[in-house]
């Protein structure tokens, strides 16, 4: 696919760590998620998925792209490349990646490493309606607002002690919360988007 152009994308790929270290496997669940970006209406978006209710884990909850790390994938950028394509038919050549962020322990005990890339759009998508119920885009404008999200204490099953949970404000009717919404706000972090 064509590189992303602007100055924005190479300014995030600066911030980012290379893609295409081993997955550490001693004692941890490792997982990766992919941030796919797309520009549209001369602004940057996020895609996200509504994952259905017949999956294992998050239920229903917004998310990005991915999955548990398998013993034969080489690298976790594989691992959320291989998972995109199973999940929303999102073929890897259509991904130009740009790095990765740090990991992140969940509050269900997996060690997520979010991968960055920027995505052809639009680009023809096939859900797996397994997985997915859903699949939409949020600007990052919208997104790096600070009016559009709140930070509260919850009890969560499996914890003595109340959680800090990161909810988005409704956008079209989705709600990015939990993890998905830390990494939302560790990416925007990272280079807060430059609408050029």
């Amino acid at each position: 696919m064509t590189r992303p152009s602007g100055k924005w994308p190479h300014a995030l790929r600066a911030s980012l760590q290379a893609t295409g270290e081993p997955i550490p496997r001693q004692g941890r669940r490792a997982a990766a998620v992919l941030l796919p970006l797309y520009r549209q209406d001369d602004e940057w978006w996020l895609l996200f998925t509504r994952r259905t209710e017949s999956v294992e884990h998050h239920r229903g909850q917004v998310s990005f792209p991915g999955g548990m790390a398998e013993a034969s994938d080489p690298d976790l950028a594989f691992t959320a490349l291989r998972e995109a394509e199973e999940e929303i038919g999102l073929h890897p050549d259509e991904a130009e990646l740009l790095g990765q962020m740090p990991p992140l322990l969940t509050t269900t005990g997996f060690w997520v490493t979010p991968i960055v890339a920027c995505i052809r759009w639009p680009t023809l998508l096939r859900l797996n309606e397994h997985e997915v119920a859903h699949l939409f885009g949020i600007p990052l404008a919208w997104l790096a607002d600070p009016d559009n999200h709140t930070r509260r204490k919850l009890h969560l099953a499996g914890h003595a002690e109340p959680v800090e949970v990161i909810t988005f404000r409704p956008y079209s009717g989705e709600v990015v919360w939990g993890a998905t919404a830390r990494i939302v706000l560790d990416f925007l972090r990272l280079a807060p988007p430059d609408q050029e």
